[in-house]
């Protein structure tokens, strides 16, 4: 009978118990034997079934979450998002909003406004709907851009909200009574 316990590399991670025409592993206490033939913590993740992993401290397994954005749900196992946006703990740039994604937020740019690399940082700025031509005024109004947005504002004779501008009826008063031409 060969003695595997004394072969090199050793066979087994912790100890060996040579048996006729083989060996058997064994795990000193606090671990398990794997299928393998490794040692694992007793309490090791595996066990544990974690989302995302976990770490084992003073002998007490404790699942663990990846992001700050994230924290353990009720389980003690799988991750939940934190919505940063609506804990008020996020102030964004100017002209920018929080969107929630998972385990994290963006800023992202108020409508009407274009995210641009000025002055060796990104910021915000406005985008000139008049300009661009990306305005629903009418061909008897003016375009006036505005920050985030723009208005229409009928030309002169002309009257209504500005996008759906009618020429304004001439009134002319004589002794006989108003009449239009």
């Amino acid at each position: 009978d060969l003695n595997e316990c004394g072969l090199k590399p050793r066979p087994c991670k912790h100890r060996c118990m040579n048996t006729y025409g083989s060996y058997k592993c064994y795990c000193l206490n606090g671990y398990m034997l794997m299928p393998d033939g490794t040692c694992s913590n007793a309490l090791s993740c595996l066990m544990a079934n974690c989302q995302y992993g976990c770490d084992v401290l003073k002998g007490e397994v404790r699942c663990r979450c990846p992001s700050p954005g994230l924290q353990l749900g009720p389980d003690g196992r799988t991750c939940v998002d934190i919505d940063e946006c609506a804990t008020g703990r996020v102030i964004c740039p100017r002209f920018r909003h929080c969107v929630n994604t998972f385990g994290s937020y963006i800023c992202r740019c108020h409508q009407g406004f274009d995210l641009i690399y000025i002055g060796g940082k990104y910021q915000c700025h406005d985008i000139d709907e008049c300009s661009l031509g990306h305005h629903q005024c009418g061909s008897f109004s003016h375009c006036y851009n505005t920050p985030g947005s723009y208005k229409c504002k009928c030309k002169e004779g002309y009257r209504d909200n500005g996008t759906n501008c009618i020429l304004t009826p001439i009134v002319m008063i004589e002794p006989a009574g108003p009449y239009h031409i």
